[in-house]
């Protein structure tokens, strides 16, 4: 789930539109049993953006599977289009932890790290230096931007593909509209969704016989649910289901508070 929740989408850099904030947490469940918690929270400026992620296991999970995490990227606002600079993330379980930076120019990555360097897999699909040109991190890549001026929950958010790189793996991203909802979370945004079909397609940087490759590039029925930040027209994921052989596994909002901010005002003497 962890994977998957840096795995969601974004497509061409439309216009930011405004400024907004979010603050979200989030459950993860697994056949309905509570696995893992985490938060959310993103900042839209007029100029800068930042997003920052958090988790970990829980309940039962975390008793023989005990693991947490951290993701963060941040950038600039260039003509209202989120330009990412740099990414980072950090994974903790009881044999290792592994940290991964990502600097962006463009949509170029101009360096990438992780740390400790992971072994040489002859198995490996090799990434090559065209694959790390016009891609997303993961984290950049989890804000969809719905360009025009008419609703932005609509079909059309649910249009396009992304290309990802997240230090290791490069991959796409395909999205095809499903269907409108209306959803509450337990604290803060109640209302409609857009519910997307969510489709993963590995391109380099994997193992292609390893089983969890396999049965994800395979997969038609994952579903991702996106809902606004309030004052923007970028939407975020609300909940993830993605069906597995021990049943579904779903990330869902418990809390989403979004708030339009004001645009910044300059200083004059």
């Amino acid at each position: 789930m962890a994977a998957l929740c840096g795995m969601v989408l974004a497509w061409a850099a439309e216009p930011a539109a405004a400024q907004g904030k979010l603050e979200a947490q989030y459950e993860a469940s697994l056949s309905g049993i509570p696995v893992g918690k985490g938060a959310w929270n993103i900042e839209i400026g007029d100029d800068v953006f930042a997003a920052a992620a958090s988790g970990g296991t829980s309940g039962l999970l975390k008793s023989f599977a005990g693991g947490s995490g951290t993701g963060a990227s941040q950038g600039r606002v260039v003509n209202g289009a989120l330009v990412a600079t740099g990414y980072q993330a950090s994974t903790t379980t009881s044999k290792k932890t592994e940290e991964i930076r990502i600097t962006l120019d463009k949509g170029n990555v101009k360096d990438f790290a992780i740390v400790p360097e992971p072994p040489v897999d002859p198995d490996r699909i090799v990434v090559t230096d065209a694959h790390r040109r016009g891609v997303w991190d993961p984290m950049t890549a989890s804000l969809v931007r719905v360009s025009g001026t008419g609703d932005v929950l609509s079909a059309d958010a649910c249009h396009g593909s992304a290309a990802v790189f997240d230090g290791r793996m490069r991959y796409e991203l395909k999205l095809d509209f499903k269907r409108m909802e209306t959803v509450k979370a337990e604290k803060g945004y109640k209302g409609p969704v857009v519910v997307c079909s969510l489709f993963f397609v590995p391109v380099a940087g994997y193992i292609p016989d390893r089983p969890v490759i396999k049965y994800l590039a395979a997969q038609r029925n994952i579903e991702v649910a996106f809902a606004p930040i309030a004052g923007t027209r970028i939407l975020v994921p609300f909940w993830l289901k993605v069906p597995t052989p021990l049943g579904p596994a779903m990330l869902e909002a418990t809390s989403f508070i979004t708030s339009a901010q004001p645009p910044r005002v300059a200083k004059t003497q």
